[in-house]
C-alpha cells in the first residue's frame, strides 16, 4: 500500500472507533452494538481499513500487545480480598462451572455443527468462555437490577476476562503442542509456555512493585511506567514463546492489585482512556477482517451455537452456581440470562486463529467468524431483552433514591434520620471515629472502608448509590471529593457551600452545584443545630412554614430532589418536605 493509503486507513480506523463509541454513548447502548457492524461494513466496502494490508505481519503482534494492556487493566481490578460475603460462593461457582461447562458443551457442539476438528473446537470454546465488564457493565447500568445481582455479575465479568485470557493462551499452546509426536513432548511444551508467562509476569510485577514503592513519581509517570512494563514484559515473553505475553500481563495485573504496601491510584484517567481507545480500535480492525465470504457458511451454525450457550449452558451454570444459596429464584434466572461476549473474545480469536490456520488445524479458519457472530448475537440479544426480562422477573432496583451522606456531624446525622423517616434507604460514611460511632448509635447504615477507594474501585462497596451529599466541615475535602466522585458515582454529587467565595485552597474553584440556599453553609448549619434547630419532615400542604428552610423534596416515587444554589424545587401534592426547623425558643410566626 502507498503512504497515502496508509494515512487514510489509519485515520479512518481511529475516527470510526471513537465515532462509534460516541454514537453508542448518545444512544445509551453498549459500544459493541455500534463498533462491530461499523467495522464489518467498513471492511466490506473498502480495503483502506483492512489492518492486515495496512500493517502486514505486525498486525497480530500489535493485537497481542493491545490485549495484554487490556488484561493488565482488568487484573488491576481484581482485589480478591474484597470478594466476600454471600457473593463469594456464587461468583466462584460461576467462574469454574461456567468455564468447565462452556468449554465442554461448545467444543462438543462445534465439532459436528461447525465442521471443526476437536482441537479447533476446543480453541473456539476456550475463547467463548469470557464475558467481560466492558460489556456487562453498560448493560447493567442501563437495566439497573438489584444491588446483589449487580455485584455478582460485575465480579464475574471482571474475573472471567483474565481467567479466559489465561485459558485461551494455555489451550492455544496445548493445541500447537498436539502437532508434535509423543505425550511427553506435548506436556513439556505446554509446561514451558505456562512457565514462561507466569515467570515473566512475576518478574515484571516484582520490578514494577519496587519502582512504585521506592521511586517518587507523579501519577502520570507512574502510569507510563506501568504501561512500559506491561508492554515490555509481554513483548519479551512473546519473543521467547508465542503468546505467553497474555499470561504475563494477567499475572502482573493481579499481582499489583494484591501485593501489600502498594497504593495504586483509585482512578487512572490516562489508562482508562487508553484502554477505551484500544477497545474501539481493536473492534473496528478485527471486524474489518471478517469478510462476507468467511461468514457465508458460518452464520447459521454459529447462531445454533449461540442458542446452545444462551438457552442451555448459561441457565444450567446459573442454577448450579446458586444452588443452596439465599439467591431468590428471580435473581437466579436473571444471572442465567446475562453472559454477553466482548473484546477479549474477539481479540484472542484474532490473535490465535491466524496462527492455527498457518499450522493447518482443520476448521481453524472458522474460529474468528464464528466468534464474531457469537459476540454480535449475544450482545444484541441481551442488550434488547435484559430490561424486559429483569422487569418480568421482578429484579429491577427500586426507583427510590439511595443517597450516601458523607460526614458525621450531629446535624448531618439528624438529616440522615429525617431522610430515612421519609422512606429512603440512607447510607453514611465518616472518617473520624467519634463520627462513625455517632452514626452507628443512630441506627444508620455505615459504609465500610476508605471512601474514595470504595467508590472508585472495582469491589463496589457503594453499588446502588444514586447520589452523594458531601456534608463534612472540611470545604476542601468536599470540593476534591466532589471532583473525584463525580466520574465514579452513578447519580449527582452535591457538596456544602463554602462560607465565602474565597474560602479554602481549592473549594472556590472546583465548580458544581452547592447544596441549600446561600446562607446555609456548614458553619451556619452547625450553629443553628447547637441553638436547637432540628431537621423535620412534613407532607406538602401549602407553602413552607415560616421560620423553616427547605432542604430537600422527596417525591412520591422516592426520588430525592435537593435544593441547590441553581434551583429550588416547587413542592407538589404528595411530596414529603425535609425542612430545617427554627431554633428552640424562636418565636412562632
Amino acid at each position: 500500500m502507498t503512504a497515502d493509503q496508509v494515512f487514510v486507513g489509519i485515520g479512518l480506523i481511529v475516527v470510526l472507533a471513537v465515532g462509534s463509541q460516541l454514537l453508542a454513548s448518545l444512544l445509551r447502548v453498549p459500544a459493541l452494538l455500534v463498533l462491530l457492524p461499523v467495522g464489518f461494513a467498513a471492511g466490506a466496502l473498502s480495503d483502506d481499513v483492512d489492518p492486515q494490508k495496512l500493517l502486514g505481519g505486525s498486525f497480530s503482534p500489535l493485537v497481542s500487545l493491545a490485549v495484554a494492556v487490556i488484561l493488565y487493566d482488568a487484573g488491576l481490578g481484581l482485589e480478591l480480598r474484597r470478594l466476600k460475603g454471600h457473593t463469594r460462593r456464587v461468583v466462584v461457582r460461576l467462574l469454574w462451572l461456567g468455564t468447565l461447562l462452556t468449554v465442554v458443551s461448545a467444543a462438543l457442539f462445534a465439532v459436528p455443527v461447525l465442521d471443526m476438528s476437536m482441537r479447533a473446537a476446543v480453541m473456539l470454546a476456550a475463547i467463548l468462555v469470557v464475558s467481560g465488564p466492558t460489556v456487562v457493565g453498560p448493560l447493567l447500568n442501563f437495566v439497573r437490577p438489584t444491588e446483589r445481582l449487580q455485584r455478582i455479575l460485575i465480579w464475574e465479568g471482571s474475573l472471567i476476562d483474565p481467567v479466559g485470557g489465561i485459558l485461551g493462551a494455555l489451550v492455544f499452546h496445548a493445541v500447537l503442542a498436539g502437532d508434535r509426536p509423543g505425550f511427553g513432548s506435548q506436556l513439556a511444551e505446554f509446561s514451558v509456555s505456562t512457565a514462561v508467562g507466569v515467570a515473566g509476569g512475576a518478574v515484571g510485577a516484582g520490578v514494577l512493585w519496587l519502582l512504585l514503592r521506592r521511586v517518587l513519581m507523579s501519577e502520570e509517570l507512574a502510569t507510563s511506567v506501568q504501561l512500559a512494563a506491561v508492554i515490555g514484559v509481554a513483548a519479551g515473553c512473546d519473543a521467547l514463546r508465542d503468546d505467553t505475553g497474555l499470561i504475563s500481563a494477567v499475572v502482573m495485573g493481579m499481582a499489583m492489585a494484591n501485593l501489600p504496601g502498594l497504593d495504586l491510584p483509585a482512578r487512572r484517567p490516562f489508562f482508562d482512556t487508553l484502554v477505551s481507545l484500544i477497545i474501539g480500535l481493536l473492534f473496528i480492525s478485527i471486524s474489518a477482517t471478517v469478510t462476507p465470504a468467511s461468514l457465508r457458511h458460518v452464520v447459521l451454525p454459529s447462531l445454533a451455537l449461540v442458542a446452545l450457550l444462551v438457552l442451555v449452558t448459561r441457565p444450567l451454570v446459573a442454577q448450579l452456581a446458586t444452588l443452596r444459596t439465599d439467591v431468590p429464584r428471580g435473581e437466579r434466572w436473571f444471572i442465567g440470562w446475562m453472559a454477553p461476549r466482548g473484546i477479549v473474545a474477539a481479540a484472542t480469536a484474532s490473535t490465535f486463529s491466524a496462527e492455527l490456520v498457518d499450522h493447518r488445524i482443520t476448521g481453524a479458519e472458522r474460529i474468528l467468524p464464528a466468534t464474531f457472530v457469537v459476540i454480535v448475537a449475544t450482545v444484541m440479544l441481551y442488550g434488547l431483552t435484559a430490561f424486559p426480562v429483569a422487569r418480568r422477573l421482578g429484579v429491577l432496583r427500586p426507583a427510590r433514591s439511595r443517597p450516601l451522606l458523607v460526614g458525621g456531624a450531629p446535624w448531618a446525622v439528624d438529616l440522615a434520620c429525617a431522610l430515612r423517616a421519609a422512606g429512603l434507604d440512607v447510607l453514611m460514611w465518616a472518617g473520624a471515629g467519634r463520627d462513625r460511632t455517632r452514626i452507628e448509635e443512630a441506627g444508620l447504615k455505615l459504609a465500610p472502608g476508605e471512601l474514595l477507594a470504595a467508590a472508585t474501585g472495582s469491589g463496589a462497596e457503594l453499588e446502588g448509590i444514586t447520589g452523594v451529599l458531601l456534608l463534612t466541615d472540611e470545604d476542601d475535602f468536599n470540593a476534591l471529593a466532589s471532583v473525584t466522585l463525580r466520574e465514579s458515582v452513578e447519580g449527582p454529587v452535591h457538596r456544602l457551600r463554602p462560607p465565602s467565595a474565597s474560602h479554602g485552597v481549592v473549594a472556590p474553584y472546583t465548580g458544581g452545584e452547592s447544596l441549600f440556599d446561600a446562607g446555609l453553609t456548614g458553619p451556619e448549619l452547625a450553629r443553628r443545630y447547637e441553638a436547637g434547630a432540628r431537621v423535620v419532615t412534613r407532607t406538602s400542604a401549602g407553602p413552607v412554614p415560616a421560620g423553616h428552610e427547605l432542604l430537600f423534596v422527596v417525591r412520591p416515587d422516592g426520588r430525592l430532589v435537593p435544593v441547590t444554589d441553581a434551583r429550588t424545587q416547587a413542592p407538589e401534592t404528595g411530596d414529603t418536605l425535609v425542612l430545617l426547623g427554627p431554633p428552640a425558643g424562636a418565636p412562632a410566626v
